[in-house]
């Protein structure tokens, strides 16, 4: 591992700007960023040219998926080989959150560990141990790593990325209650905001399942056509300003957590059919950690995602989760007491650009 920069913004700061799943963003080692979190925010917002809806004054690409970021260091645990910090930058307001963690982000850190020599390839492939910080869990990804270096080359793919790519793993152990405290932070399987049935759930992601039905679309719709829908966004708001102190996360005006998800039959061949807001911006696939929470939703006697969804028999569920663009499939291992143990995912990452990126005052 090389040894920490100057941090200089002017100068350029170490950056490695990948794909991970369906998002992409910068990747930094925590040692080449400033301690002071308002400072590194600061530097943060003008990467990636927020506050502006074409962010066209940075590298982020007017999406909330593009603009994000992930801060790694060598962990000082027994369980983990390295630290991930996960952290949300608004597009069009000056806000960078670590209210949530991030699944897609978190496929490249493995791959990123391994290209800053923080921990060393081990074989063929490499497991990864990763302690997520937002919500204290580890996640373990396995990085192809034939002939002593990371493999970005393979015959994977996942639904919302063009090609393919090498397959990376992720199992997720213990999520449960990750900012919640609590599986079902309300106690309830089913609680009742604004007369809609939800499921107010966080298996590594909070979320607010509800029948799409029921918020009077069909399920069916396309994310233009739902960003659209003025009168939707009102009532998914609405719902979610109350649910997150149900969810025990405070006032969430600000924040980007509880994600709002529409559940509904599945169209093609799938578990169930999802529409999910992120939370203002309706999401163009669906969210990792947010796809684990939704998936064991519908194990879930009695809620909303039960109620149209299509689960298998078995200890191990394999679970599609359709969205706008596709599909992401959701391994539940279910333990003795018929709860959900851990949940398995199948991603793929891609390293974009390695070097420095600048942030130049605009004062």
């Amino acid at each position: 591992m090389s040894d920490a920069r100057t941090f200089d913004p002017i100068e350029g700061v170490r950056c490695m700007w990948m794909r991970g799943g369906t998002s992409k963003g910068g990747y930094f080692l925590a040692q080449d960023l400033p301690a002071d979190t308002a400072v590194r925010d600061a530097f943060l917002l003008r990467v990636m040219g927020s506050p502006d809806p074409r962010q066209i004054d940075g590298l982020g690409a007017a999406d909330p998926l593009t603009a994000k970021v992930a801060v790694v260091k060598r962990s000082e645990r027994d369980d983990a080989d390295v630290d991930y910090l996960f952290l949300q930058v608004f597009v069009d307001q000056a806000i960078v959150t670590d209210a949530q963690n991030c699944g897609n982000i978190l496929a490249g850190v493995g791959p990123f560990a391994l290209e800053r020599g923080l921990i060393d390839v081990t074989g063929e492939s490499t497991d990864v141990r990763i302690f997520m910080e937002n919500t204290g869990q580890i996640a373990t990804a396995n990085v192809p790593t034939p002939n002593g270096k990371v493999s970005y080359v393979g015959t994977a793919r996942i639904d919302g990325v063009p090609g393919f790519a090498s397959a990376i793993p992720v199992t997720f152990a213990d999520t449960a209650g990750s900012s919640c405290g609590a599986l079902l932070p309300t106690g309830n399987t089913v609680d009742v905001i604004d007369g809609i049935d939800v499921t107010l759930i966080d298996n590594g992601m909070p979320v607010v399942v509800m029948s799409a039905a029921a918020m009077g679309i069909t399920g069916a719709e396309s994310r233009e056509e739902l960003e659209a829908n003025d009168a939707l966004r009102a009532k998914l708001e609405s719902i979610r300003l109350q649910a997150g102190p149900l969810m025990n996360l405070g006032d969430v005006k600000d924040k980007s957590v509880p994600k709002m998800t529409m559940v509904s039959a599945a169209s093609n061949g799938g578990a169930l059919s999802t529409r999910t807001f992120i939370p203002h911006r309706c999401h163009a696939s669906i969210g990792v950690l947010g796809a684990v929470s939704v998936a064991t939703a519908a194990v879930l006697p009695g809620s909303p995602a039960a109620a149209v969804a299509n689960v298998p028999d078995g200890q191990q569920k394999i679970l599609a989760v359709e969205h706008p663009i596709g599909e992401m499939t959701v391994i539940l291992n279910m333990d003795d007491s018929g709860n959900v143990g851990s949940a398995a995912l199948l991603r793929t990452a891609r390293k974009l650009f390695d070097g420095d990126v600048f942030a130049h005052p605009n004062d």
